[in-house]
């Protein structure tokens, strides 16, 4: 026990770490022992959120587990990403602080007690680990585009932040459990960001402190940093500034919907340039923007079935279905075209009556869970 710091006796843990893991377990054993020897003198449990890791990430976590009854394993199915796994493996902790840490090992675990002593003694609302403040570093970013992406959130981030806050992509911080919970019902709870999604929800009056943390190179394993990540982490920046009156999967759905009809529109002029008529300028569109939606969803915006037999099931009545909405899409843009619309606005109009039929059909069937 750490006799600094104002703890209850009667409390089974000082402090819950929670570590969102994706594909992790080659981490799993080296992050129990750093964390081991990090907390020495500190009551904590580390709560393992998986989200179904083809690696057997879990396994590894229940082996030791049986040996140490510190570690906890939290099994998603159908579920992936990193801020709701932070959610769920929160709400199933059970000490009065928090801490949350990547599973790749590139955060500087030995910073802890800091982030901890921050909340519990010194009674800051927040306590990030920072590699924007003097004594911190990022050269665990591994290439020129990842620092581009990371430095690139930052400055778009602060711009709308209610506090100074120099590293808001950070994934490595602190505060207390009662704080997080009562903050989850404004959480948009989408991509990686969680940190940011939690400054972004709390009151302008929060206490931060930021403290310098190494950003270290991978232990084992490959980086979940790419695109996706970006723009999952734009659309969560849409919702936090729209006061929740949008949320995620609304702006997800028009985001896709304008891309499918832009794709629906680019095809149909190009087919105009050829000199192909209308009607199959437009239906070649409609199915261009058809396998243009289902593979934005399933690239970049939704959970991926794992069962080859269901993703290829869906995906195959989500063709079938899709192709009345091209139906009306092509009746409709006929039907504008031969009343003396321009061929853009013709397909214009056929392309966005066919592209919200088409998310209506994705989000219930493909992507309903």
């Amino acid at each position: 026990m750490n006799k600094n710091l104002p703890i209850n006796s009667d409390k089974a843990f000082d402090v819950s770490i929670i570590v969102p893991c994706y594909n992790e377990g080659s981490n799993i054993k080296a992050m129990v022992q750093a964390l081991n020897k990090a907390l020495h003198g500190w009551r904590w449990e580390v709560i393992f959120v998986d989200d179904n890791s083809p690696d057997q990430s879990i396994e590894i976590i229940r082996e030791i587990a049986k040996e140490d009854f510190r570690v906890r394993g939290l099994l998603r199915f159908d579920r992936r990403g990193l801020s709701s796994a932070v959610i769920e493996g929160v709400l199933a902790s059970s000490a009065e602080c928090i801490a949350v840490i990547d599973g790749d090992m590139q955060h500087d675990e030995t910073r802890l007690p800091e982030l901890l002593t921050a909340i519990i003694k010194e009674n800051y609302d927040f306590a990030v680990g920072s590699r924007h403040v003097e004594g911190g570093n990022n050269i665990g970013l591994a290439n020129r585009w990842r620092h581009i992406l990371s430095d690139s959130g930052i400055w778009l981030s602060q711009r709308f932040l209610p506090v100074t806050l120099s590293d808001p992509m950070s994934g490595f911080f602190a505060m207390r459990r009662k704080t997080f919970v009562e903050l989850v019902p404004q959480l948009s709870g989408t991509g990686f960001k969680i940190l940011l999604d939690l400054v972004m929800s709390s009151p302008k009056t929060i206490r931060l402190k930021e403290i310098p943390c190494d950003f270290r190179p991978r232990l084992n394993g490959e980086s979940k940093l790419d695109f996706k990540v970006m723009i999952q982490f734009l659309i969560m920046l849409c919702e936090k500034l729209c006061h929740g009156y949008f949320p995620t999967r609304l702006l997800t759905s028009f985001f896709i919907i304008i891309a499918g009809i832009v794709v629906n529109l680019i095809i149909a002029l190009i087919g105009q340039k050829l000199g192909c008529r209308f009607s199959i300028a437009q239906w070649i569109g409609a199915v261009g923007a058809i396998l243009g939606y289902f593979w934005l969803g399933s690239r970049f915006f939704y959970c991926a079935h794992k069962n080859k037999i269901k993703k290829t099931l869906r995906y195959n009545v989500f063709l079938l279905l899709c192709l009345v909405g091209s139906l009306a899409n092509l009746w409709l843009g006929n039907l504008a075209f031969n009343a003396s619309y321009s061929w853009a606005l013709a397909s214009f109009i056929g392309s966005g009556f066919g592209m919200m039929w088409n998310n209506i059909i994705a989000t219930q069937l493909v992507w309903r869970s």
